[in-house]
């Protein structure tokens, strides 16, 4: 009998007890524990793990803590562009956006795109018009305001820099979850805000599969955060799949291979979040801390932000 599994993410980067307050630190792990909670419910009920992964990022997405729907950061225009991507284990299909405005939950359109057009990858105004035939969600510009993230931008508007959201000291990054069901089945689900202050309709990891996304009934399922560049550039979720397929390599050994030694060498800093068609969970990253939550059958739910 296949073993229930879920772990899900929300950002990775300088995250440690100084920039917490207990108050703070309680908010992020009862998000975190809710999400989690979420998506095994889905499992619990013999959902698939498609379903799950969807379940718990639209749940972290509508979350303002997080980076992605909801919390999302400003641009260098002042609005948000927001990506995600979701990927199906069994068939090797996957949905992915980049680009969009004023979608409710991104994840819901990159699994649309995924079951309801020929294509894989949309992007902007097509995604944008591709939502609004299929009636998903829309809000206005006020819904995804948040004074934080407004802050934040302000600091650095008038310049030429971008921020990395997860290096300021309260809210952080990227979302992500894995998923395997009753079935064997696995699935993955990414989505993020991206950068503060970001030009030229920069695009990250997160909605590309492969680089920040990828899932294989063959090996597994995996969902990155961090600093996307070098994410793209190490083709990281597919590198730790292949590190297994054509290697050999546990669900351990390939992520801390890809994340602790292959990422670090060029200066790629972040984690992911990931599993196996055997319920094995791995959640490594190299930054000082990491948003994250697991829960297996039988097991209670495990959420954690430092390393331990």
């Amino acid at each position: 009998m296949t073993k229930l599994a879920i772990a899900i993410h929300g950002g990775a980067g300088t995250i440690t007890p100084a920039s917490m307050t207990p108050e703070l630190e309680a908010a992020y792990k009862a998000a975190l524990q809710a999400a989690v909670d979420a998506g095994y419910q889905v499992l619990e009920n013999g959902g698939s793990a498609l379903d799950a992964v969807e379940k718990a990022v639209v749940k972290l997405e509508d979350t303002p803590m997080f980076n992605a729907g909801k919390g999302s950061v400003f641009t260098k225009e002042g609005k948000h562009e927001m990506d995600a991507s979701i990927m199906w284990g069994k068939t090797l299909e996957a949905g992915a956006v980049a680009g969009v405005r004023s979608i409710r939950n991104p994840v819901v359109l990159a699994r649309a795109i995924m079951e309801r057009s020929e294509h894989v990858f949309m992007s902007a105004y097509g995604a944008e018009e591709f939502a609004r035939m299929h009636k998903l969600a829309f809000e206005p510009e006020a819904y995804f305001y948040d004074p934080y993230r407004y802050k934040q931008w302000c600091e650095v508007r008038d310049t030429g820099h971008f921020m990395l959201d997860h290096s300021q000291e309260k809210k952080f990054g990227t979302v992500g979850a894995v998923a395997l069901d009753a079935r064997g089945n696995v699935a993955a689900a990414t989505s993020t805000g991206g950068m503060t202050n970001k030009n030229f309709n920069r695009i990250g990891d997160s909605p590309v599969i492969g680089a920040g996304t990828y899932a294989n009934n063959r090996t597994c399922a995996v969902s990155c955060t961090g600093h996307g560049e070098y994410f793209l550039r190490a083709v990281v979720a597919y590198d730790v799949s292949c590190l297994m397929e054509y290697k050999g390599y546990t669900l351990q050994q390939a992520c801390d291979y890809v994340v602790m030694d292959k990422l670090v060498k060029f200066g790629g800093e972040g984690g992911l979040v990931a599993l196996d068609t055997s319920g094995e969970v791995a959640l490594p990253f190299n930054s000082e801390g990491m948003y994250r939550a697991c829960r297996k059958q039988g097991e209670a739910a495990w959420v954690a932000i430092y390393k331990r």
